[in-house]
């Protein structure tokens, strides 16, 4: 699949926010708008940190390289998404004041504290900046992680029902746990038998 498709296919939600908030401002407001797309930059981190194990259950097949080579995209996508659901809640705010009233849930300081992480690695997801950082490039991306167990306490924080964020804390720990058992069967296979 070519790259410009791809992106078309990434900015389908983001059309459809728009849209709904655009068309039917009434029954889909600034609220639906955040959690819309709180919930897909959400998805498509789950997406990029499931091509680590997909990588490493199936070898390099064409469908592997391909994610692999495609993984940035997703990444950035999910940050563009959170971006967009910053700029909503900023913007549902409406006042500094209140902004800095809301540092007194747990769930804002989680979503700010991983936003925060997120941009150095939206920043240096460019081919540029991978040769220019070389090994320190990969050290840098490993702050997906601990951002990633934000996002997802803040989505498990902040929800009015939180059963459907508990379960895809549930499948990000089930995708975390095979990367980490399978990259541990990796590194016993390359060992050398004494």
């Amino acid at each position: 699949m070519p790259r410009p498709i791809l992106w078309l296919i990434l900015a389908l939600p983001a059309a459809y926010i728009l849209g709904s908030w655009t068309f039917v401002p009434d029954s889909y407001g600034r609220g639906h708008a955040i959690a819309d797309s709180g919930d897909w930059a959400a998805w498509l981190l789950m997406a990029t940190l499931a091509i680590t194990p997909i990588r490493l259950l199936l070898g390099a097949r064409a469908m592997t390289r391909w994610l692999l080579v495609r993984r940035r995209d997703l990444g950035v996508a999910s940050f563009a998404y959170a971006a967009g659901h910053t700029i909503v809640y900023l913007w549902n705010k409406g006042a500094w004041e209140w902004i800095v009233a809301d540092l007194d849930n747990t769930y804002i300081i989680a979503g700010w504290v991983a936003f925060a992480l997120f941009v150095p690695l939206a920043i240096t997801s460019t081919d540029r900046a991978v040769r220019r950082l070389k090994g320190r490039w990969k050290v840098l991306h490993r702050l997906v992680y601990p951002a990633a167990v934000l996002t997802f306490l803040h989505w498990v924080w902040s929800a009015f029902d939180p059963t459907v964020a508990w379960i895809n804390v549930g499948i990000l720990a089930t995708i975390e746990i095979l990367r980490l058992v399978l990259q541990v069967r990796q590194m016993r296979a390359r060992k050398p038998s004494s």
